[in-house]
């Protein structure tokens, strides 16, 4: 066959309804060998045109067939011994050829027990043919005979002796790989996608006859699926089977394990999944061992979150033959290590210029945004941070908007996020335990880029158990160890901080956490219970100094349940006559008053911070001796 891909630029180009047309005298080969080769190349997910019906006599071609033809973008003709001597065929064939010079349609001849020349030369039982054509059709013979003589030049496949299966699964295997150069071009139009592919494609190194199993990790909406189905899409013809289970954690837990085992095997052995009977899923994992030990395969399992699913569906590497390759997304890091991959891939992020193209096609349909919406484009570009999903959600709502919505939407978003990313950003965090969930929601709300050092000291004083928590955060893509550093995607940053506000987006006084100045002012305003509150930070610099010094701080009566308490910078007239006796950390620099309320009773006290205070004691009258984990004060504190 020609070795060329679609590369003219007619064919580039233009788009098609078809992969593959199918031209064939169906007396010849109908119900055997096109038959077969029609059903493969549907197997392989190759979308071909082929006319079932029995053609009459003389009948002129339907228009519908030479629109197929030319919506196709291989045109497959299977030159058998009969086949010149249908007029319809002839006719078929003219047009394919006219297509093949004036749109680029890529023509692949198929020599079922024939010889190159003898349709070259129209010898044989193609000369036979002709002196009837010559007879009732001079007037086409001429075209007929071109027809002939160009297709028979072109490179080609011959039967000859060989097993008509396996001649089939050459031309599907060849049809194949030629239609991974759409796809490659294809995926220019997914931004900053082709460095990405060229990484993973090093980790699976197809070459090797070894079975590799690779996983892809990340946060949501970083890209893992989207690169896994380039990948799987490109590389799939080259094994003897293969499979793309999608959203195995959603799937799982709907319908359970034992439906995606069925579409596992089902997909690599091309039977239907009702003929394939598994009694349970330690079943199907026989099955799956026993049925796939010697094929060359590739797997992606998309959106993996337990372990039970890898021990179900890729349990070991000796499950598959010889060169197969599994490609594992998911969000826990911990998975992976449990099933020792042989390799870890981490997408990163869009950089600027990548994030701002993508949100420009998504948004104008170009690579750049116009000139009067730049800056507008460029405010969404910095919220989003190089997540693609988020750029995309945002670019494909604001399309087609006026500038006026534009600027209402970026309002909007300060305040309320957009809800298609927070679901997804926050599947990761449902999946947490409530413990880790804190340490999450403490960092989105306090902590974020803070020293490590630090953000371990103040977790451990609220009896989070920090060590092994933390690591369960960067195992599932919430948190990066970056720079001795917590870091945390602003928009997981988001996410966490809108759980919290969720239910009473205008009533901070009912939310556990608080840490912007005009909620916090405002709550200090009021005069009601606010039980919700555990977490109060506030720090501020010197412009803001002279604005609160005469805040009212006699709401901290109504915060029975307030554990962490830290205040800095922020000049007050006095200290508050109540605290929690629930604190576990307080941390005021700048402390106003001379001492702590007389009637705070911190049992519960773990740290004490009063750097720069005016305090003298940390309380009038008597109080019992406590011990403190930390104290640090510039003053000598007396105790009576």
């Amino acid at each position: 066959m020609d070795s060329k891909g679609p590369s003219s630029s007619s064919s580039s180009s233009r788009k098609w309804k078809y992969d593959v047309f199918l031209s064939f005298r169906g007396e010849d080969t109908r119900k055997i060998f096109t038959d077969h080769l029609y059903t493969t190349l549907k197997q392989k997910g190759i979308f071909t045109f082929r006319d079932d019906e029995k053609l009459e006599r003389g009948k002129p071609i339907k228009p519908e067939l030479l629109e197929a033809i030319e919506e196709s973008l291989y045109a497959i003709v299977i030159l058998s011994k009969n086949y010149a001597s249908s007029t319809w065929c002839l006719d078929e064939l003219v047009k394919i050829m006219e297509c093949k010079d004036k749109i680029g349609l890529i023509v692949h001849p198929i020599f079922y027990d024939m010889d190159p020349s003898e349709v070259r030369k129209q010898t044989g039982t193609y000369a036979q043919a002709f002196v009837k054509h010559e007879k009732e059709n001079i007037d086409k013979v001429h075209i007929w005979r071109t027809a002939l003589t160009e297709v028979a030049n072109l490179s080609g496949l011959s039967l000859h002796d060989r097993y008509e299966s396996e001649f089939i699964q050459d031309i599907v295997e060849f049809i194949s790989h030629k239609l991974r150069y759409p796809l490659l071009r294809d995926i220019k139009g997914l931004v900053g996608i082709d460095s990405q592919v060229e990484d993973l494609m090093s980790l699976l190194a197809i070459g090797s006859n070894d079975v590799r199993i690779i996983g892809i990790w990340g946060m949501g909406g970083i890209g893992k699926t989207t690169l896994a189905r380039v990948v799987y899409e490109m590389i799939c013809s080259e094994f003897e089977g293969d499979c793309f289970i999608a959203n195995v954690r959603s799937k799982s837990e709907k319908y359970g394990l034992l439906p995606l085992q069925q579409k596992l095997i089902s997909d690599i052995l091309k039977e239907k999944s009702v003929d394939i009977y598994i009694r349970d899923d330690y079943d199907g994992v026989r099955i799956i061992k026993n049925s796939l030990s010697h094929k060359r395969i590739l797997l992606v399992l998309d959106d993996v979150n337990h372990y039970s699913q890898l021990e179900k569906l890729a349990g070991e590497s000796n499950w598959f033959g010889p060169g197969s390759r599994v490609i594992i997304t998911t969000r826990e890091g911990r998975l992976l290590k449990m099933h020792n991959v042989c390799g870890i891939y981490e997408p990163q992020g869009l950089n600027d210029i990548e994030a701002l193209r993508l949100f420009s096609l998504k948004a104008f349909k170009i690579d750049n945004p116009h000139e009067d919406y730049l800056k507008l484009s460029t405010y969404f570009v910095n919220y989003a941070k190089g997540l693609p999903l988020a750029i995309d959600v945002l670019g494909s709502f604001l399309h087609g908007r006026s500038k006026e919505e534009w600027e209402s939407a970026s309002y909007k978003l300060k305040e309320y996020p957009e809800k298609e990313i927070n679901e997804t950003l926050e599947i990761s965090f449902n999946g947490l335990k409530d413990i880790e969930k804190e340490i999450f929601l403490h960092i989105a709300f306090f902590f974020n880029m803070k020293d490590k050092d630090y953000i371990v000291e103040i977790l451990d004083c609220l009896g989070l158990y920090p060590t092994f928590g933390l690591d369960v955060l960067i195992e599932k893509s919430l948190l990066k160890d970056y720079e001795n550093k917590y870091w945390m995607h602003d928009l997981l940053q988001i996410m966490g901080q809108d759980i919290v506000r969720r239910d009473y987006p205008q009533e901070p006084e009912k939310w556990s956490k608080l840490w912007l100045h005009n909620d916090i002012r405002n709550v200090l305003m009021k005069n009601t219970e606010m039980e919700a509150i555990e977490g109060l930070v506030l720090e501020f610099g010197e412009l803001h100094k002279s604005e609160m010094a005469h805040w009212n701080l006699e709401a901290f009566p109504k915060m029975p349940n307030l554990k962490l308490l830290i205040i800095h910078d922020v000049q007050l007239l006095h200290g508050p006559k109540h605290l929690s006796n629930k604190l576990r950390i307080v941390d005021w620099s700048m402390y106003p008053s001379k001492s702590l309320p007389l009637n705070f009773q911190p049992y519960e006290l773990v740290e004490l911070q009063l750097l720069h205070s005016k305090i003298e004691q940390l309380w009038k009258g008597t109080k019992v001796r406590l011990l403190f984990k930390y104290f640090d004060t510039t003053l000598f504190l007396i105790f009576n």
